[in-house]
């Protein structure tokens, strides 16, 4: 049997993990860090939709609050070399709309941000993704023509500096996918610092 979606009280949630309760039977949920930041305890009547995942002797469920979420994870598992814990890392990092447009636009650099994701893992996924995304039967609306190609090198020295300031992958990739193009590095860090304290108020 193979579960598709539960719906029931949140009763647990410790290390991007939670339980949630059907009918009297707790089930464990394999959760994105957004997902498990914006669900609390004694939630009822939340619905997830699973991936049930089956490994030699080991099942895992792995819940996401939408169908699009699921079916882009299942997209994500299925490219190569891309396992459930490194799809997991991906949407935990960017959401379904802006990991979209970071295959859309072939964002090799942005993909990067992503932990244990490399340039030779990024280009390959890249290249998988758009074909399976595609594929999706919910997709097409989700996928304009590409506009803007691949992203320059000085946007890349752009990410690279806020990295290195201790700013998180996602806030990097929001504050930088609409900087300016043919503008000075030193500028455009500017710009990106400017935009990042005004989030912050």
């Amino acid at each position: 049997m193979t579960i598709g979606s539960l719906r029931g009280e949140i009763t647990v949630k410790e290390d991007n993990e939670m339980i949630i309760e059907v009918n009297g039977v707790g089930y464990r949920l394999q959760v994105t860090t957004s997902t498990y930041e914006t669900s609390n305890i004694g939630q009822s009547e939340t619905q997830f939709y699973i991936h049930h995942h089956f490994r030699e002797n080991e099942q895992t469920l792995y819940g996401f609050l939408s169908r699009f979420e699921c079916k882009l994870f299942e997209a994500l598992i299925s490219a190569h070399k891309v396992g459930p814990a490194l799809g997991l890392s991906i949407l935990s990092t960017y959401g379904p709309d802006q990991l979209i447009d970071i295959v859309n636009s072939q964002d090799i650099d942005a993909l990067c941000l992503v932990p244990g994701v490399g340039k030779t893992t990024a280009s390959r996924l890249l290249i998988d993704l758009e074909t399976k995304f595609k594929k999706l039967s919910i997709g097409s609306e989700h996928l304009p023509s590409k506009a803007n190609g691949t992203t320059n090198d000085d946007i890349k020295d752009v990410r690279d500096a806020l990295s290195g300031l201790g700013y998180g992958s996602e806030e990097i990739y929001a504050v930088t996918k609409d900087l300016p193009t043919e503008t000075e590095t030193s500028e455009l860090i500017k710009l990106a610092l400017q935009k990042l304290a005004k989030n912050s108020r």
